[in-house]
């Protein structure tokens, strides 16, 4: 019988990254030297040379691919794994941003397809902290900016005034669209749900250098035809109202939906006409989860997968947990 999974978390260095991942992410960090500056906690991923491990159960030590392989729509639901075979659908990654990243666009499904026989990479941010000066960059201040426009800013490094700058907070969500420029701020920790891609048009570094003077590869050309030079960063800014026990969906789209759950003392969900997995990610506190007859513990920044074949979930405890799955078509 299936029970909630857990990963190993794939922790990657990054120029801009920080030490908060360090504490994030507890004995799964705890062999990293902390002279070194980690941007990303890939912590559940189907992408060829980085697929998550399972860490817990009778399952442990085998890849997400391979048990795929064994439970298929039992444990991604039937639907998804018809439409994805073998690769999980989404990737899950915990950001710390200790400085900007670069300026960046995705394709969406059909150009990556065409491109790089890959999904494209339709993304959502969840802001778990940040400086009281925090900002992310989504779209163009004009939306009315042309192509030729844009070429031009490009072409005379003049694009950073274009950005349009978004202040955040904490619980901030932001739909991304494949398509719409975007790029992280400084000072942010960030949960990123997105698309099981990694195709990444990079268009501006912030015009930043190594040691010998040289600047990352840019992206130019590729980038022109991915745009949407009209994505508006007020209508991908998702307001909501989290009252205390209670929930609110966030996101509703073709890739996944995501809810946010307080779970105060206890909470039941019953999920079994969904034909989906559902990931939890604690977003803080920790809560005991009872999925059929199985239970497993959550605490803040861990991820756990609910095989599809378990309908009713219970919590007890304190915390702000993230839920994210795919509707059926």
């Amino acid at each position: 019988m299936l029970y909630p999974i857990k990963f190993k978390p794939r922790i990657k260095e990054r120029i801009w990254g920080g030490s908060a991942i360090l504490k994030k992410k507890g004995k799964a960090a705890s062999r990293l030297s902390k002279d070194k500056l980690y941007g990303e906690s890939w912590d559940l991923s189907s992408v060829k040379g980085d697929v998550s491990v399972v860490s817990n159960g009778f399952l442990k030590g085998n890849s997400l691919e391979e048990i795929i392989e064994v439970y298929m729509g039992e444990l991604v639901g039937e639907e998804n794994f018809e439409n994805y075979g073998l690769e999980f659908p989404l990737l899950v990654k915990y950001l710390d941003c200790n400085d900007k990243l670069s300026v960046q666009v995705h394709p969406d499904d059909s150009l990556a397809l065409e491109r790089h026989n890959s999904f494209g990479k339709t993304e959502a941010w969840y802001v778990v902290d940040c400086q009281p000066d925090s900002a992310i960059y989504l779209g163009f201040k004009d939306l009315n900016i042309t192509r030729e426009e844009y070429i031009a800013a490009v072409a005379e490094s003049r694009l950073e005034p274009l950005l349009n700058r978004v202040p955040v907070k904490p619980g901030d969500v932001f739909f991304i669209p494949a398509g719409t420029v975007h790029a992280l701020g400084a000072g942010l920790e960030v949960v990123e749900v997105q698309q099981t891609s990694d195709v990444t048009y990079r268009i501006y570094d912030w015009d930043r250098v190594d040691a010998s003077g040289k600047g990352r590869e840019l992206h130019t050309s590729l980038a022109v035809d991915a745009i949407d030079f009209e994505a508006d960063a007020e209508l991908l800014h998702r307001k909501y109202d989290l009252t205390r026990g209670g929930e609110a969906t966030v996101i509703e789209s073709n890739y996944f939906t995501m809810t946010l759950h307080d779970v105060a003392g206890s909470k039941s969900l019953d999920r079994a006409m969904l034909d989906s997995f559902i990931i939890y990610i604690a977003l803080n506190g920790s809560v005991r989860i009872v999925a059929d007859d199985s239970e497993e513990t959550l605490e803040e920044g861990e991820v756990v997968l609910i095989p599809a074949e378990m309908g009713d979930i219970h919590f007890e405890g304190n915390a702000k947990l993230m839920e994210v799955y795919i509707e059926r078509k």
